[in-house]
């Protein structure tokens, strides 16, 4: 009798909490949610840790960096906000991070962190006066599907540079890999494993493609096998609070106030898109006004923040979201159970070993694949749109510089949009950034590099 007392109390708070008969969902619905949306993001863990620690991060506190930012994310998001999107450390973040500002602007990666760890609380900041809210809401929506696709470009070409696909070339810049070395040939099964599993609709595709690849790899002898495959988290200390105690940097070296400009840009966009449209994918959707947003954000800017001090770059709202919400997914109920999920992934720590570039590379190329898609929405057939779309797109990619790319949008948009006799539709917001990107790109290309 108690126990039926007690599991009725425990059902009418989680509904309570989660409105799960409002939105006619169930918790066994939610959890089977969760789970799906997990198996589907669980490549981060690996992947993250892969590409910061070209930056020169330790790679297991990065890991654990990645799965407690993932855990603070997710339980804000699925508490305050009531959403089923997953949040954790972005791909097209990390890739700045190490691609742009560390091996490309010569940067320490340490002065980076300082410069996230800034971002981060302006962030907070700009959540809490809803000025994030009312920018995302300025931003031309052509130019953030543009910035998207971009970002999903540059990500795959990292994957087939890694992958050994594409390698430098004096006299083409880039061309084709050597398909003579047995790791390439790895990267290239994991690439139709992924795919296959994709076009046949498998939950969780990436992260079972990346597993199967693995194994393979391990029987080939591509891989080597870590000694276990269980143990306590790696410890935080290599990363835990170095963006704070470098931020003294920001005095001495101007350079990294651009880099502070350009993560709140480019994490800016990131999550706004993704949210909009995982949003409108699960029904919550008011017209077109998202409810909660503010709190949405609001979550992304705390689990972002604590990112920074434990040492990982900006987190965002996961598009691989929309696999949960596929299976009936529509509360935070699902979000809280990946959080959950990412606290147990922390116990696998030692298959970090295994986890390869040609293993990684292939759910790069994957991933760019999902990110690009956005490109069809995009008004192509009106000129004064395309054009600074399509820079956005091609100068991410081609100057292997996610800012230069964005830059190049918002520096051509609004004049496209005045010789096209649209001037007025050109929100005030966007002439400011154009002027601030006209600054930053001066900064980034005056300063020493």
């Amino acid at each position: 009798m108690d126990n039926n007392a007690n599991s009725s109390a425990t059902w009418r708070t989680i509904d309570r909490v989660f409105h799960l008969t409002d939105n006619k969902t169930t918790v066994k619905r939610e959890v089977l949610a969760g789970i799906t949306t997990f198996v589907s993001m669980a490549y981060i863990l690996f992947v993250n840790p892969s590409i910061l620690g070209q930056a020169g991060m330790n790679k297991g506190a990065v890991f654990t960096a990645t799965a407690l930012s993932a855990i603070i994310g997710c339980l804000l998001m699925g508490v305050l906000a009531n959403y089923p999107i997953a949040i954790a450390p972005g791909l097209g973040d990390n890739a700045f991070f190490t691609f742009s500002v560390v091996l490309a602007m010569g940067i320490p990666w340490q002065k980076a962190m300082a410069g996230v760890f800034v971002a981060s609380i302006i962030f907070v900041v700009l959540s809490l006066m809803k000025i994030r809210e009312f920018v995302i809401d300025a931003i031309p929506r052509d130019l953030k599907l543009a910035m998207a696709a971009g970002i999903g470009i540059f990500i795959a070409f990292i994957g087939l540079q890694e992958g050994g696909l594409v390698g430098a070339d004096k006299s083409n810049l880039v061309s084709l890999g050597s398909l003579t070395h047995p790791a390439v040939w790895l990267t290239i099964f994991g690439i139709f494993v992924i795919g296959i599993l994709m076009a046949r609709k498998v939950p969780g595709s990436i992260f079972i493609g990346m597993v199967l690849t693995t194994i393979v790899g391990l029987f080939t002898g591509l891989i080597k096998a870590p000694h276990h495959f269980i143990s306590m988290a790696p410890s935080l200390k290599p990363t835990f609070g170095v963006g704070v105690t470098h931020i003294g940097a920001l005095i001495t070296d101007p350079q990294l106030w651009a880099v502070v400009i350009v993560f709140l840009l480019v994490a800016f966009f990131d999550t706004a898109g993704t949210l909009i449209g995982l949003a409108q994918q699960a029904g919550i959707m008011k017209g077109d006004k998202m409810p909660r947003m503010n709190r949405a954000l609001m979550a992304d800017s705390v689990s972002m923040l604590a990112g920074s001090i434990m040492g990982t770059t900006p987190t965002s709202a996961y598009v691989e979201s929309s696999a949960g919400i596929a299976v009936g997914g529509k509360t935070g109920l699902t979000t809280v159970v990946v959080a959950i999920l990412f606290v147990v992934s922390m116990l696998f720590s030692p298959l970090l070993t295994m986890i390869t570039d040609n293993v990684t590379a292939p759910a790069l190329i994957i991933v760019g694949v999902l990110m690009a898609s956005s490109l069809r929405e995009i008004n192509w057939d009106k000129f004064e749109v395309a054009f600074p779309s399509f820079l956005t797109l091609i100068g991410i990619p081609l100057t292997y510089n996610i800012s230069y790319g964005i830059a190049f949008g918002f520096l051509t948009y609004p004049v496209m949009m005045t010789a096209a006799g649209k001037m007025k539709q050109v929100r005030p917001i966007v002439w400011i950034l154009m002027v601030t990107f006209i600054v930053l790109l001066t900064i980034m290309n005056v300063l020493p590099h």
